[in-house]
């Protein structure tokens, strides 16, 4: 009876988890549609949204400038969050994060490269972002396997990788300067310059990508359990693992090659969907979509808004967020020593 009461209790739970996602994502869609430097008024709105106002100031300010602003937004932060559940998953680690283990920086290494050769949009960005994103997540996770590395070492690992591959790319653009301006803004991270063409590529492989891990969400379920426990249960763990990688690395790079490198959104996502959904389980990975996506939106609604008609850089604020939210978690796990096992 407890236990049924405990289910049913958790269920009512994620319900309403799923009710508050997908409320936040409306509610700072509009908001994101409707604020910045030029005001667009509801009515406005929806005859920009309806056709009934195609040629009048507001429907190109939508058109144009907010609507590939807050898709670019919603689908940056579900994949953020997503990637940073699937990381945290894979690696039992709950410091681990896009932006803490190198999968940003090497997408952004792959960028600055990019902008180096000339390349600054379409498929090849992506590509080549994915490439430097994936490279970097199989150096942290093969070296962790190799050399027996505990969970809170997995961390220092990521952070020598953030710092060398930095230098890497700083080195290219003190070469090729030109290319420098395009790597600092990714670096910020910042939604100023989304396109459509920049967009399409990058929202094609999120989606693709989201749906299929959303269709194995049992699967990471069984292989945070551990390697032994996933064989008993007919998985094959190792396989699995890389898999979720490659998935996770496609996720930040995609998004990393659309907006640039905005910090922690795949650490605080996810774990505030642990701490509020209990037990989430195969609900993890869309209520982390749902959040994310709302949760960078707003943020980014208020980084234009709060010093309009100046705009600060959506990257700013997930990083004075992200870093006291990170100490947080490192002083409350005192360090992840508690239950440094693996």
């Amino acid at each position: 009876m407890k236990s049924f009461t405990r289910r049913s209790c958790n269920n009512r739970r994620i319900a309403l988890l799923y009710a508050v996602g997908v409320i936040l994502v409306l509610f700072s869609a509009i908001l994101g549609l409707m604020l910045g430097s030029a005001r667009i008024e509801l009515r406005e709105l929806i005859g920009a949204i309806t056709g009934a106002d195609r040629d009048g100031t507001a429907a190109r300010i939508f058109l144009y400038v907010r609507l590939p602003r807050v898709a670019a937004s919603l689908l940056c932060g579900a994949a953020l969050a997503v990637s940073g559940a699937v990381i945290q998953g894979v690696l039992a680690n709950k410091l681990a994060s896009p932006s803490i283990i190198g999968v940003n920086s090497g997408a952004g290494l792959a960028v600055t490269l990019c902008a180096a050769f000339g390349i600054y949009g379409g498929w090849q960005l992506s590509l080549f972002s994915f490439a430097g994103a994936l490279c970097a997540v199989l150096l942290v996770s093969v070296g962790a396997r190799k050399w027996g590395a505990s969970r809170s070492t997995v961390i220092l690992m990521g952070v020598a990788l953030n710092s060398l591959l930095g230098a890497i790319s700083d080195t290219v653009i003190t070469f090729d300067t030109d290319a420098g301006v395009m790597s600092n803004d990714f670096k910020i991270g910042d939604f100023s310059f989304v396109t459509y063409s920049r967009l399409a590529p990058a929202a094609l492989i999120i989606l693709i990508t989201l749906i299929l891990l959303f269709t194995l969400s049992n699967e990471l379920e069984v292989l945070t359990l551990g390697d032994e426990n996933a064989k008993g249960l007919g998985l094959d763990a190792g396989r699995m693992r890389v898999l979720f990688l490659i998935f996770a690395a496609l996720l930040a790079s995609s998004a990393v090659s659309l907006a640039g490198l905005i910090s922690f959104v795949g650490l605080i996502v996810p774990h505030a969907v642990r701490r509020l959904a209990r037990g989430a389980g195969r609900h993890l990975m869309p209520l982390c979509a749902l959040i994310g996506a709302g949760f960078v939106t707003l943020c980014d609604t208020v980084a234009r808004t709060v010093f309009s008609p100046y705009e600060l850089p959506v990257g700013i604020i997930m990083a004075l967020l992200g870093a006291p939210f990170f100490v947080f978690i490192l002083i409350k796990g005192k360090g992840g020593h508690s239950r440094d096992k693996t």
